[in-house]
């Protein structure tokens, strides 16, 4: 593993190790790393999946990397001549992505958890026209409390836009790996 991955992996770990005992601050955690992925859209690459992983369970860290697995396969089997089978954000309902979010009071137990999230786009401002209006909506995000503390483990897309994600996260990625096995 190249050095400044190696670094990355050590202070997303040690940061996350504070929000080993609350599922509210751990899905916190998730967004913070989430930010900076949003514009790029799709399933994540293993440069990205590095990043995510400490804060995503182990099954969703598995899915993502079967489903990016798959797509390789389907644009190498086609050579590039269809676009990627996920495009877009794939962690909210808006295929933009959010912006800003607000992670509310979290439900469950001590094994799994249900963290509603108030999510926000602000578009970026074009010239020459008036400021365009936020997207605002709400989504799920469920965590597993593992040995390693509390994880995402999914994602239910609650918004309910017409061209929007809908569903839950690890059903669109389950479909990708079904689709190009």
């Amino acid at each position: 593993m190249k050095p400044v991955l190696s670094v990355l992996l050590l202070l997303s770990s040690l940061v996350c190790a504070f929000a080993a005992d609350d599922p509210a601050i751990a899905a916190n955690e998730f967004y913070a790393v989430y930010k900076d992925h949003h514009a790029q859209g799709g399933i994540p690459d293993a440069t990205e999946r590095l990043r995510f992983s400490p804060v995503l369970s182990p099954r969703l860290n598995k899915q993502l990397t079967a489903a990016d697995a798959a797509q390789g396969r389907l644009t190498a089997k086609v050579k590039n001549a269809v676009p990627p089978m996920l495009e877009g954000d794939i962690f909210s309902s808006l295929f933009e992505g959010a912006t800003s979010w607000k992670v509310g009071a979290c439900q469950g137990d001590a094994k799994t958890a249900r963290c509603p999230v108030a999510l926000s786009y602000v578009p970026p401002p074009s010239p020459n026209a008036k400021a365009n209006k936020p997207a605002n909506w709400n989504d799920t995000v469920l965590l597993v409390n593992t040995p390693q503390g509390w994880k995402v483990d999914d994602v239910i897309y609650d918004a309910g836009f017409a061209f929007g994600n809908t569903g839950r996260l690890s059903a669109m990625l389950q479909m990708v790996i079904t689709a190009n096995p």
